[in-house]
């Protein structure tokens, strides 16, 4: 019997971490006085926030450009204090499926984020990053998901061949774009989801 899989990679907000942006809509609103719904429907995942996670650009820059998008005038430390109200817990479930995984499987991390966030949730949940060997950041990579060019570079870091690591993340394209390069992509939205699909990739072949 032979496991082709030597690697796991797991997505961290939605997968591990609970991320729920009402809150920074919710304390930006309150802070500068405005109904919540206008920050919410102001709020896009727009070309300001993809520089911002590959680094481009700093996080004053962004909320600066946070500032034009969203049409109210907050100090960057209120923009922040938002910026980092988005994580609310482990997922449950998740720390022992990673410590079990880990003891036989190295485990590494793909994240999507910012140099705010990073330092936020990797100081909020510990023991959640003590199972994991490496995090691969896009700010840090210069790269993003659902970028084809960004999976090819944490398969190189990693040193492991595509075909052998196992990618779970809980966005389609995300899951498309790993699958594209070769990795064994999982899409996932449930914890239980989760827990199967780490089975199912570290099944033995007959």
């Amino acid at each position: 019997m032979a496991r082709p899989i030597e690697a796991l990679l797991f997505d961290v907000g939605g997968v591990l971490i609970d991320v729920d942006f009402r809150y920074a809509f919710r304390h930006w609103a309150d802070c500068a006085g405005v109904p919540v719904e206008s920050i919410a429907q102001r709020f896009h995942q727009d070309a300001a926030y993809e520089a911002h996670e590959r680094g481009e650009i700093s996080a004053a820059e962004y909320f600066a450009a946070l500032r034009q998008s969203l049409g109210i005038d907050l100090p960057d430390a209120v923009f922040d204090a938002g910026w980092c109200a988005i994580f609310r817990g482990e997922i449950p479930g998740v720390l022992p499926l990673l410590r079990e995984a880990a003891a036989s499987t190295p485990v590494y991390l793909f994240s999507n984020t910012n140099a705010l966030h990073y330092a936020r949730w990797g100081s909020l949940y510990p023991e959640l990053l003590a199972p994991v060997r490496q995090v691969f950041c896009s700010q840090e990579l210069g790269l993003r998901k659902p970028s084809t060019a960004a999976f090819d570079k944490v398969c190189s870091l990693i040193g492991i061949a595509p075909g052998r690591i196992a990618f779970f993340d809980d966005l389609p394209e995300n899951v498309a774009a790993a699958r594209a390069v070769g990795l064994a992509g999982y899409h996932v939205t449930t914890p239980e989801q989760t827990r199967r699909a780490v089975a199912s990739a570290l099944a033995p072949i007959v």
